[in-house]
């Protein structure tokens, strides 16, 4: 037996509905006219006053003993913070719940049911605001908190009924799907909830897989990247799922736009995919010194889109990862930490060339960051005008470290050592004769 579609609130209704809720507002308002409401509103006022009064006096107290704390951890610091933060609706909500319970004992029970539903509102509100704090995306925080105090109110006022008819009704019919503001409400809750989980979920895993050694520095990266890629689609679909939304036309939607954007972020894609190829090759990795162009520095980070290369003078560049797969990269620590470095200096002619290169390579050993074990090694490279031109090549181990200060370092232990030793840098010399000038040098 086939069951029958459920009927939709129409127009009328929902101006019907609207009416009523219309008029049960004006009633309660009315009905806050009668002795006792009045007197229950009016200490409610006065309990507001004094919770903003002891929070006004109270507050900076808590904060200079927070700032005290020291040792601390993280996430009890900001759970102290929380408190700082709703210091006012702690202080309103330990007052009502005293006044309540002492009118309870003292009055008939419809003599303080203002004082109860706003004692329940309150302790509602405050929970919401304290769990919501759990969410680290402040957009979606805002959007689930104000949600979930709107819910509440309605929930305790015994208004979600006719406040979910009056959404339901608001809708939009696109074909054969029906949209309304109850739905999307639903989607933006779920989804925040789903959202959320995965968040959770996803930092739980990077944190582990950040930690294992077994694992290469790239394929960590390769690897949360896809473990956030799969927890974030999969909280969306099983999100609109559990709205109700009909994926079905969702994916050929999905498809069209797709292809449409295809052509106009088809340097996104490259950009996408290179760094998918880059994670996948082991290239460069988080840690490795690279050059590209006229930019030298180690990689902070591997992005999606580009990778962070922090230089020695602070400044962090946004590589895209395009540019890093069909450009020429040096990677100074690729296959190992070993680097050759050469730097180039003269002599006069007067100087011994063998004491020249014996002292040379002496001086590159004194560093501490030149290694021993791979003997730096001197060489005559040709005869200037006005010195003998040599190189002096040593390794080291540590590119990270930087390298024009080892450069600077084995220079000044050049210049240290050639004038203990009385090896002097020539200079450029010329003679200048002046025109007309007879007298004969003798």
């Amino acid at each position: 037996m086939e069951e029958e579609p459920q009927a939709t609130p129409s127009g009328a209704e929902a101006v019907e509905i609207s009416q009523g809720l219309i008029q049960d507002l004006f009633d309660f308002m009315e009905s806050l006219l009668r002795p006792w409401n009045a007197y229950q509103v009016l200490i409610l006022i006065g309990l507001i006053v004094a919770a903003k009064f002891l929070s006004h006096w109270l507050s900076p107290k808590y904060h200079d003993w927070l700032r005290t704390r020291e040792g601390w951890t993280m996430a009890r610091m900001r759970w102290a913070v929380v408190i700082h933060k709703r210091m006012t609706l702690i202080f309103f909500v330990i007052l009502i719940w005293l006044i309540y319970t002492f009118m309870r004992e003292v009055a008939w029970p419809s003599r303080s049911y203002l004082l109860g539903i706003a004692l329940d509102l309150s302790v509602a509100w405050l929970v919401v605001a304290v769990a919501t704090r759990l969410i680290s995306n402040k957009p979606l925080r805002q959007i689930v908190r104000f949600s979930a105090w709107i819910w509440v109110t309605v929930s305790i006022l015994n208004l979600s009924q006719e406040t979910v008819t009056l959404l339901d009704s608001l809708s939009v019919d696109l074909g054969e799907m029906r949209i309304s503001v109850w739905i999307i409400l639903q989607a933006v809750f779920i989804l925040g909830v789903m959202f959320f989980g995965a968040g959770f979920l996803s930092r739980t895993a990077s944190g582990r897989i950040q930690s294992n050694t077994d694992l290469s520095p790239s394929m960590r990266v390769l690897t949360v990247k896809v473990l956030q890629i799969t927890l974030y689609g999969a909280a969306f679909f099983i999100g609109l799922r559990a709205v109700g939304v009909d994926l079905t036309g969702l994916a050929v939607l999905s498809g069209a736009i797709g292809v449409g954007l295809g052509f106009g972020l088809q340097k996104v894609v490259s950009n996408l995919v290179s760094g998918v190829i880059i994670l996948l090759d082991k290239s460069i990795k988080p840690g490795d010194v690279i050059s590209l162009g006229e930019t030298f520095g180690w990689i902070n980070s591997l992005g999606a889109r580009y990778v962070s290369v922090v230089t020695r003078d602070g400044k962090e560049y946004l590589i895209p990862n395009e540019d890093l797969i069909t450009g020429q990269v040096v990677n100074w620590s690729h296959s190992d930490e070993f680097v050759r470095l050469d730097i180039f200096f003269g002599t006069s002619y007067g100087d011994d060339p063998h004491k020249v290169r014996k002292l040379a390579i002496e001086a590159a050993k004194s560093v501490d960051r030149v290694l021993n074990d791979k003997v730096p090694v001197c060489h005559i490279v040709g005869f200037g005008d006005s010195s003998v031109d040599y190189v002096l090549r040593f390794w080291i181990k540590d590119p990270t470290a930087g390298l024009t200060n080892i450069r600077g370092n084995v220079y000044l232990a050049l210049w240290d050592v050639f004038h203990q030793n009385d090896v002097s840098f020539p200079f450029p010399q010329r003679e200048v004769r002046l025109l007309g000038d007879t007298s004969e040098t003798k």
